[in-house]
């Protein structure tokens, strides 16, 4: 089957085989190690395993991986793929098995695996340019269990996209250039919980080479630590200056009611003391007039 679709040629066949690829009956097609530097056409709707790993490929095309539906493994180490997004998996609901290890990924984005609704193992590793990874990046991957991010330039990790994961049981971050600071210190805290985790601190030097389990109570200590002299002194001088303001406004405040209040007295009175004229003007006249 061959048709066009936004420009892009699409060739998949029911029953083919790409070139260079071997498929057998099990629904297994294994292009490793082929040279390849394009994702292979021709690919069986049906393919179940796809295994490209040990190519030159550079981009994984959206279009045609999404119409492998029934796809549950899939092995893309040690290409040149840079970049991969929500849409790049958009189709793969079945997908369980994704290995993009030994690429040159820059970044995982929001969402970037959320359509791998059955995803268990998850690898990661060697990327030497893969510095951030996404708070939300498996926010919906609640089937993981083994995921392995270790040896990248990651020196920090957001442990909402760990918490996210309610059955994750093997988790690798070894080989991280991990800054142990306070940015860090929710992650140095959480693998207290994974005692087999023996990845270590890279920053700052004086803590480089200890575990990250050993750092997280003591950047817990001095992340939060109580209020010294100077703290308490700047709170009183800023009560201070609060108090004074406010005694100053109220004091301005009561000054001007005063001067209001006399105002109105002696516009009062003013008024009453014409009154009284008009009537007294009144009266002489009326006795001239009689």
């Amino acid at each position: 089957m061959s048709g066009k679709r936004r420009g892009v040629l699409v060739q998949l066949s029911p029953t083919g085989c790409p070139d260079r690829c071997v498929c057998d009956e099990q629904l297994v097609v294994q292009c490793a190690g082929q040279d390849l530097t394009l994702f292979p056409i021709d690919l069986p709707l049906a393919t179940r395993q796809l295994i490209i790993s040990n190519n030159r490929i550079g981009d994984l095309p959206a279009l045609q991986l999404n119409y492998l539906s029934d796809l549950v493994y899939l092995d893309c180490s040690n290409n040149s793929i840079t970049e991969i997004s929500e849409s790049t998996f958009g189709n793969l609901r079945k997908l369980a098995y994704l290995d993009m290890s030994f690429n040159t990924l820059l970044q995982i984005e929001d969402r970037t695996f959320g359509p791998l609704a059955s995803l268990v193992m998850l690898r990661l590793t060697d990327n030497p340019n893969l510095g951030e990874i996404h708070p939300d990046a498996f926010s919906e991957n609640i089937a993981l269990q083994v995921l392995d991010v270790s040896r990248n330039n990651l020196t920090i990790l957001n442990i909402s996209s760990l918490i996210a994961l309610p059955v994750l049981r093997s988790l690798g971050l070894s080989g991280n250039p991990w800054r142990c600071d306070c940015d860090t210190e929710d992650l140095c805290l959480w693998v207290l919980n994974h005692p087999d985790c023996q990845t270590v601190c890279y920053n700052p030097p004086e803590l480089a080479g200890q575990r990250l389990a050993e750092v997280g109570m003591q950047l817990r200590a001095d992340c939060h630590q109580g209020l010294g002299y100077w703290d308490y002194l700047f709170f009183i001088a800023i009560g201070f200056v609060i108090f004074s303001a406010g005694t100053v406004s109220a004091w301005v405040m009561g000054v001007l009611m005063v001067l209001y209040e006399r105002y109105s007295k002696r516009k009062s009175e003013e008024v009453d003391s014409d009154d009284e004229d008009d009537r007294g003007g009144g009266v002489q006249m009326h006795l001239l007039m009689d």
